[in-house]
């Protein structure tokens, strides 16, 4: 049975701190409509809740991006409206795929307010083994003055997995399946794609109509296979569950 949606709780500045972002941002964010309003609570209080939070970010990275705001509006509203917070991040995780790698330094407190909440010696290491932070405990997680190398991008999966009840020892199998298999992948995908098309194209490379189509198609081809392998991958797993959870 499906589970009804989520309460919006965060108040503006709580939402800004949760997206790394100032609440200057956020309003402004919501006057061009890339927002949706929030929820008016007692006292007139507005309330935002994870939805908001993953439409922010997506924002965030479509900026990073070098989309225009206008630009960025025409793609906000191809989205369809009942967009879940669920699917929005799949859509951030798609847009930031083919980004170059970026890592963030933050304090323990820094880190903590992005995350929402205060985070153990065992979410931390749970978080590395997750691959969100790229640094070590070493010296203590907590040790003053204590500087993390964090993966933004996989940040607020990172947090809402530490509520999983999920064994640490779990999370690094699991981790371990995904890069075997995503890099087994990623191989097969670059030999075809190398074989049967930038061979041919090698071929008559002297043509600059097709030097121009080779360019245009490199620059397509990392966020096409993204999104193929994200729905080809949700729909295998989908059967998996059904299979293995099925009533006998």
């Amino acid at each position: 049975m499906a589970t009804a949606p989520e309460e919006p709780t965060l108040t503006v500045d709580e939402l800004a701190a949760r997206a790394g972002v100032t609440v200057r941002t956020v309003r402004f964010y919501s006057t061009r409509g890339l927002l949706p309003p929030p929820v008016i609570g007692p006292r007139r209080v507005g309330h935002y809740g994870h939805g908001h939070l993953s439409r922010l970010a997506l924002i965030e990275e479509l900026q990073r991006q070098g989309m225009t705001l206008a630009a960025i509006e025409r793609y906000l509203e191809q989205l369809p409206e009942d967009l879940s917070a669920h699917d929005l991040a799949i859509h951030r995780a798609l847009v930031a795929s083919w980004a170059p790698d970026v890592v963030e330094e933050m304090t323990g407190a820094e880190l903590e307010r992005r995350a929402g909440r205060p985070l153990t010696g065992e979410d931390l290491d749970r978080l590395a083994a997750m691959g969100v932070l790229l640094d070590g405990p070493e010296g203590g997680w907590a040790s003053p003055g204590k500087v993390h190398r964090v993966d933004p991008g996989l940040l607020r999966l990172g947090v809402e997995l530490l509520d999983v009840p999920i064994a640490h020892e779990t999370i690094l199998r699991a981790r371990t399946v995904l890069l075997e298999h995503t890099r087994s992948a990623a191989a097969e995908l670059t030999r075809l794609f190398r074989d049967e098309v930038w061979s041919p194209y090698r071929e008559r490379e002297a043509d600059p109509e097709h030097v121009a189509a080779m360019k245009s198609l490199s620059a397509h081809m990392q966020p096409l296979v993204m999104q193929a392998l994200v729905t080809a991958f949700q729909r295998s797993l989908t059967a998996e569950l059904r299979a293995a959870f099925q009533a006998p």
